[in-house]
């Protein structure tokens, strides 16, 4: 089965976008601390970290930055597939 790069790199870099318009929207609404508590105690770990005050440049800064770098990675994955899986 052959992939389309550019879909591929479409669903990938909008999925990372999307995740981190999620975190971005905890940190705004002020729910990131707890919940970043709450995961890492899952993993028998202690906090040593500190959500700071949120940012609109750097949200858009961070959604913008991974979805280009979500958008290489699915290119770069699609392209190493299709060289792969060569029928």
């Amino acid at each position: 089965m052959k992939l389309k790069e550019s879909s591929t790199a479409l669903v990938v870099g909008t999925f990372a976008a999307v995740v981190h318009a999620t975190w971005s929207l905890m940190v705004f609404v002020g729910f990131a601390q707890t919940y970043l508590d709450w995961v890492l105690g899952l993993h028998f770990l202690d906090n040593p970290l500190t959500v700071q005050p949120f940012s609109f440049i750097n949200a858009a800064i961070l959604i913008g930055f991974t979805f280009v770098a979500g958008y290489a990675v699915g290119w770069i994955f699609a392209t190493i597939w299709n060289r792969l899986h060569k029928g």
